[in-house]
């Protein structure tokens, strides 16, 4: 597998309601949102695209818009599929900036490695049990846009509804962190308060003066 063979697809196309601004350009770590995932998809591949609003995103880089307007994220991975030019295809959202390129890679060739349609993390929290789907930073093969169209047809949203559907990988925490990797690194940013709860969390770190990383962030 070389990158010419996987595609990559930033999620661009949400109303950022809890952020109350556009996630898109809101500012970490001296990097948009946007700024952020576009680099951690071009650690992949070189053919990278934003599914949003051409209007809005077309200085960034070329842009796919939906073609089911106002369904959600379901909305965006099926238009990328419909135009991509790989059988592999990362899907990214943008409120996900602690996500690592060479976890991404892992992934990438977990998916290349397999026959699975879809290929995804499976994080259980290890204090509740709670088992979370993150099909937001996951890999798909084109033949999931047909699955997708059905159900937007039919007004079904939900992403991970369809994935006993086809045939699906799971990568689960155990794998990520004999990798080396914290589950961390799926954390999100779905509101102005979480990221200045993670920005003041990485100021206490560095103030603090430990030679251990914090535990969000990850090798």
């Amino acid at each position: 597998m070389t990158r010419a063979d996987v595609n990559a697809f930033v999620l661009a196309g949400g109303a950022s309601t809890r952020m109350r601004c556009d996630k898109a350009f809101i500012t970490f770590r001296g990097q948009t949102l946007l700024e952020s995932a576009l680099q951690l998809a071009r650690g992949v591949t070189d053919t990278v695209r934003i599914v949003g609003a051409r209007e809005k995103f077309q200085p960034y880089g070329v842009v796919i818009e939906d073609e089911f307007s106002g369904h959600g994220p379901l909305a965006g991975i099926h238009a990328a599929l419909r135009t991509s030019t790989a059988e592999l295809n990362l899907m990214l959202a943008l409120d996900t900036p602690l996500l690592q390129p060479r976890f991404l890679q892992h992934l990438v060739e977990r998916a290349a490695a397999s026959q699975a349609i879809v290929t995804v993390p499976l994080v259980t929290d290890a204090a509740e049990g709670e088992a979370r789907l993150h099909p937001l930073c996951a890999v798909y093969r084109r033949a999931f846009a047909l699955i997708a169209e059905r159900a937007l047809r039919d007004d079904r949203n939900r992403i991970d509804a369809l994935f006993p559907q086809v045939e699906t990988l799971l990568i689960e925490r155990k794998e990520i962190e004999q990798l080396g990797f914290s589950v961390e690194m799926f954390r999100n940013l779905n509101s102005l308060e979480d990221l200045h709860a993670l920005e003041e969390e990485m100021r206490g770190a560095q103030a603090a003066g430990t030679s251990q990383r914090p535990k969000f962030v990850v090798k």
